[in-house]
């Protein structure tokens, strides 16, 4: 009894407290009983001659629960029967609960001798939406947020999707968005949760300053950043949106200008980003510390790993004494010195460049010390990243396989390779320690990227006035790396429907094999008085012989039409109204050395192609292409570009049939029409082709002066050579095999819609029966 009473006590005290105040009807007795309670409890817990055990748990009972099974939250509370009732194990008990977020609410109690939890507990999410949202679809904002329908809401949860949010809008340049979740409650405990959005106005850029800069201008650094400032011509972009991801790049960009011209002391002091009160603006400013430009004065390589000569490590260096120090051209040095010692089966030597300042003389002595390794070999290849794309087509582009050597130069002509497929985002080839300290694993990371392309296009030139086009196209089909296409183009002069197939790896060999099947109606009425109508196909095959060289064979057969011929049609053309067929051989050897495939600034790529009809068929000739272009980078954004295009028919035992002869002019040669350039009709003025043309190109491709995002670009260029040649049968003809010559200017914009290309050019030297054009304008898109 006296155990009961004092236990009795302590949940009074312990669980009751005392209250603000004392009702007036319980009076002294109320503050009697509650003094008595304190005192026994103080005996219980002092006294072991009062009190002969401590109070256990003997029931634990559940209210207020709906989903949540009440053994279930006796599990979470660390609480059993039969065990010691203390301060501490309540507190567990509470946290446990508390921490399952399950619960908005919990209290404990006690019923005689059993432990009453109450509990209230958390909504589940019904519905989960966004309003206001105008600039960030529902998709984006969904993607960074926790909570979900049919999840438990919590407050805490709530605001840390709130928080990740701000920081969405605030990465796309809203500084002023406002998020505000309200609840909408439902029946079953359940709610709608609704992330009410004040988007805001963009904040804008509107300073950048840059402070201590002597030796290069404002202007010529605020191109070298990424950041701009904000202006109307801006609109389609994001780079006068700040992101303090884009500022820490500015001053890795600012770093790497400097110390690529010589400044290795450069550093940026510091970016201080200073946004107005009203959150409408930013202020940025950048202050460097140049110091002095710095020459190199010695260069050496030092090593001992076997089989390895320093002399000739350091033969592989280009840079020399007097040079400008560069911190490009040291990361491409190192790059060198891996390639070369990786190719001798190294792969995970260390190189550590060694600078040693002479700061009075402005000089630097540099050493490449390579650290030293064992000869590797190829333990496994993994890969991953690819859901879509199969690993054999992956596989096949990776020129080592286990067991073999290990090759850096292999593994980044791998790389490349994978890159070249067109099916990933990105690709990266990455080596790892094996099992054994000489094994190494090659771990082979794609990003996918979408291969199927539904595009229309729309456009206009003075060539072919409005064009139309749909095209279909998958270049991963079904993850098998093989090319589909089906596509349809219109314009006023040409129409032209098309399908073609290859398959990369034909019978899991590394041969290409395609067939290409088109039917077209072109319209030559303007400069030949007929229409050529044209249905066949070709079936290919091709290989690489080298990384830059590949060849490809075809076999085509067509039919062609020449028809709609004109009463007045040069004698000619009439001549050869029409159906021929044409059976032809062919091959082409294509070889290409440009740094870059779509803006090429170094390098060349040469065409060469064969083809011989006479296979069956009406049509006997052999015609031959040839097209060199060179590109030479001048400046840092400036190009020269030297090319020649020429092309010879020759008849085998007949006349060459029109259309299989050279139409001269527009694209081609610029400064005289379609066709404008070759042999014509002295009656009738009809272009009738040239068995023979060669038209040399040189043109200076350099930037406007204007912001890069403009993408705007000059042209000065000047094209020259001769169309001629021509079996007419009697016919008198205009056939003027002397050289001509054009000069012209132009501009490309790589508009948000397209590119567009206008070009204005002169004949300087032009023979009789040319046709000259001063105006040359194209455009198009494709969405």
């Amino acid at each position: 009894m006296i155990y009961r009473k004092l236990q009795r006590a302590y949940w009074t005290v312990y669980w009751g407290g005392f209250p603000d105040r004392v009702p007036q009807e319980q009076g002294q007795d109320y503050m009697t009983s509650r003094l008595a309670a304190i005192f026994g409890l103080f005996l219980l817990l002092v006294s072991g001659v009062a009190v002969a055990q401590t109070p256990v748990v003997e029931d634990i009972r559940v209210e207020g629960n709906q989903r949540i099974e009440a053994e279930t939250v006796r599990s979470y509370m660390n609480l059993r029967r039969g065990t010691p009732l203390t301060p501490a194990a309540v507190n567990r008990a509470l946290k446990g609960l508390f921490g399952t977020g399950l619960f908005s609410d919990v209290k404990m109690g006690q019923d005689g001798s059993t432990i009453v939890v109450q509990v209230v507990e958390n909504p589940i999410i019904n519905r989960l939406a966004f309003e206001g949202n105008k600039k960030l679809d529902d998709e984006v904002l969904a993607a960074e947020i926790q909570l979900r329908p049919r999840i438990v809401y919590t407050r805490a949860k709530v605001q840390s999707d709130v928080q990740r949010l701000l920081q969405v809008y605030r990465a796309s340049g809203r500084f002023s968005a406002r998020i505000e979740p309200k609840i909408i409650q439902l029946p079953q405990n359940r709610i709608d949760l609704v992330y009410e959005i004040t988007e805001g106005d963009t904040t804008e850029i509107r300073s950048i300053r840059i402070l201590g800069n002597k030796a290069f201008s404002d202007g010529t650094l605020k191109e070298v950043i990424s950041t701009r400032e904000s202006a109307f011509w801006r609109l389609l972009g994001s780079s006068d949106v700040y992101s303090q991801g884009r500022v820490e790049l500015d001053q890795a960009l600012l770093d790497g200008y400097y110390k690529d011209r010589g400044y290795y002391d450069f550093r940026v002091v510091s970016a201080n980003v200073e946004l107005t009160p009203d959150q409408k603006a930013f202020f940025i400013t950048y202050t460097v510390e140049e110091g002095e430009k710095y020459n190199i004065r010695k260069i050496d390589v030092a090593t001992n790993l076997k089989n390895t000569n320093p002399k000739e490590l350091r033969a592989l260096i280009e840079a020399e004494p007097g040079d400008t120090y560069s911190a490009k051209e040291i990361g491409k040095i190192n790059k060198i010195l891996k390639d070369a010692v990786g190719g001798k089966g190294f792969a995970f030597v260390n190189i550590r460049e060694q600078v040693k300042p002479d700061r009075e003389k402005r000089t630097l002595d540099i050493t490449f010390n390579i650290g030293q390794g064992r000869r590797n070999y190829i333990e496994r290849i993994n890969i991953s990243g690819n859901t879509r794309t199969l690993d054999e087509v992956i596989r096949r582009e990776i020129k080592l396989v286990e067991g073999d050597a290990y090759d850096a130069a292999q593994i980044q002509r791998s790389e490349r390779r994978i890159r070249a497929l067109g099916f990933f985002a990105d690709a990266k080839l990455k080596t790892e320690q094996g099992s054994a300290a000489d094994k190494a694993i090659i771990n082979v990371e794609v990003e996918e990227q979408p291969t199927g392309e539904l595009s229309v296009g729309a456009g206009f030139s003075t060539a072919e006035a409005l064009i139309g086009d749909v095209s279909l196209r998958e270049r991963n089909f079904l993850g098998r790396g093989q090319d589909v296409r089906l596509a349809f183009s219109l314009s006023l002069r040409r129409r032209q429907l098309d399908f073609s197939f290859t398959e990369p790896y034909f019978m899991d060999m590394p041969i290409s094999a395609g067939i290409d099947l088109f039917n077209t109606n072109s319209d030559f009425q303007s400069q030949s008085s007929f229409t050529q109508k044209s249905i066949g196909g070709k079936l290919r095959t091709g290989m690489s012989l080298t990384d830059a060289l590949r060849l490809t064979l075809d076999y085509g057969l067509r039919q062609d039409e020449i028809a709609d011929v004109d009463a007045n049609a040069s004698q000619f053309i009439q001549q050869q109204a029409g159906v021929a067929t044409t059976s032809s051989v062919g091959y082409s050897l294509r070889y290409d050395l440009r740094d870059d495939p779509i803006r090429p600034r170094a390098g060349s790529v040469t065409t060469l192609r064969q083809e011989f009809a006479g296979l069956g068929g009406s049509v006997r000739d052999l015609r031959t292409r040839f097209r060199h272009t060179q590109f030479f980078g001048i400046g840092e954004n400036s190009t020269l570009k030297l090319g020649v295009n020429s092309g010879y028919v020759l008849g085998l035992g007949e006349d060459i049939r029109i259309n299989r002869r050279f139409f001269i002019g527009g694209d081609s040669f610029r400064g005289f029409e379609a066709s404008g350039v070759g042999p014509r009709d002295q009656a009738t003025d009809d272009a009738i082709g040239a068995e023979m043309f060669a038209v040399g190109t040189a043109e200076f491709i350099f930037p406007l002066g204007l912001p890069e995002e403009f993408g705007l670009f000059g042209r000065v260029f000047s094209d020259f050579g001769t169309a001629t040649g021509v079996d007419a049968n009697g016919v008198p003809v205009i056939d003027e095999a002397a050289p001509r010559m054009t000069a012209g200017i132009g501009i490309t914009w790589n508009s948000p819609f397209g590119p567009l290309l206008i070009d204005l050019a002169q004949p300087i030297v032009e023979q009789n029966g040319d046709k000259d054009e001063l105006f040359r304008f194209s455009f198009g898109t494709r969405f």
